[in-house]
């Protein structure tokens, strides 16, 4: 008998704006001015939140704290296709996500100086709590797409990760159980090539990240994660695609972690400059800026009222978060269970 062919698979890689601020035309999503604009305001507000939450961190007025700087394209672009009736599971880097979707500014800033009310969701929004053990929120995700598909509700489920929790058995869980219920549910993951200090090529020898959602029956691939317009149509079809009931994608955003990992990192231990300066060049507000300015959108005095007014909303945002009244002590128990269990019962008693 002669050998066959079982199965065979092609990685798309969509790019649309490069870094010089040309688009393909033919791939080129269908945008307003307006929204176009909001885009970039949005990647100007979440880069303002970044650059402020390592000052305050660096001033012993926030905790440990994970940045987003240069990931903010990957994540404003995804999450402007989310509707408010869409679940959304981050991992603890989606700053950018939170905002795009409307959520408390300030209450990002009192989650991230250990205030744990910060990430009390707004009743209009979706969106689960920070996860900060890695992969886990991808099996919260898949359980919630199965509920929605039990209950034949016209929702996507939308996830987020990072490179690393692709080497996690919560990752190969979640696929094998979203593929074969064929659930509602997009994977994206932000591919900033470092799992702290491990690098990408390190993690898998596999040629891209998207290739392992064939493995588990469903579509995998690749956006150009700097580019904000190739984020938005990959995402907003796969969350359609989910929506119509038609099953998961998986999408793997190629960018690049410019900071550390978090503010208790040193990156230069283990990386070279040569490469950060490579990716700086790739700066997803820039490229957008030069489309922006080719199309007229852009001027000199509409930077200055964008980074000012971003700056008012921080300002207000720190102002608010520090003058929240301090948690009680005693919340830790009341609000873990609907019932306090004996352990807690006799815990309260001591403290």
């Amino acid at each position: 008998m002669p050998e066959k062919i079982l199965e065979s698979f092609e990685i798309r890689r969509l790019e649309i704006l490069d870094p010089k601020g040309e688009v393909d035309e033919s791939l080129m999503p269908s945008l307003s001015a307006d929204e176009i604009k909001k885009m970039y305001e949005l990647l100007i507000l979440s880069r303002t939140f970044d650059q402020r939450a390592i000052d305050l961190q660096r001033e012993g007025r926030l905790g440990t704290y994970a940045s987003i700087l240069g990931q903010e394209a990957t994540q404003v672009g995804s999450a402007f296709t989310i509707k408010k009736s869409d679940w959304i599971f981050p991992s603890f880097r989606e700053m950018g996500v939170y905002m795009t979707l409307g959520y408390p500014i300030h209450q990002l800033y009192q989650y991230w100086a250990g205030d744990e009310r910060g990430l009390k969701a707004p009743k209009d929004l979706n969106i689960f709590p920070i996860c900060v053990p890695i992969g886990t929120q991808m099996l919260h995700a898949a359980g919630a797409a199965m509920a929605a598909k039990y209950k034949r509700d016209p929702i996507a489920v939308i996830t987020y990760f990072g490179d690393g929790a692709t080497s996690e058995g919560d990752f190969h869980e979640a696929f094998n159980m979203a593929g074969v219920f064929k659930l509602p549910v997009v994977f994206i993951c932000q591919n900033n090539h470092w799992a702290i200090s491990l690098p990408r090529e390190r993690q898998t020898a596999a040629k891209t990240l998207a290739q392992k959602a064939y493995a588990y029956g469903f579509e995998g691939i690749q956006l150009d994660g700097n580019d904000i317009f190739a984020v938005y149509k990959g995402t907003k079809d796969a969350i359609e695609k989910a929506r119509r009931g038609e099953g998961p994608v998986f999408i793997e955003c190629v960018t690049y972690r410019m900071s550390s990992h978090t503010t208790a990192d040193d990156a230069t231990r283990y990386r070279s400059k040569e490469e950060v300066e490579m990716w700086k060049l790739k700066d997803p507000i820039l490229r957008l800026k030069l489309f922006m300015e080719r199309k007229g959108l852009w001027t000199e005095p509409y930077q200055k009222e964008i980074e000012e007014r971003s700056r008012q909303i921080i300002d207000e945002a720190v102002k608010v978060a520090e003058s929240v009244e301090p948690p009680h002590p005693e919340d830790m128990f009341t609000y873990t269970y609907a019932k306090p269990t004996f352990r807690q019962l006799k815990q309260m008693e001591d403290f």
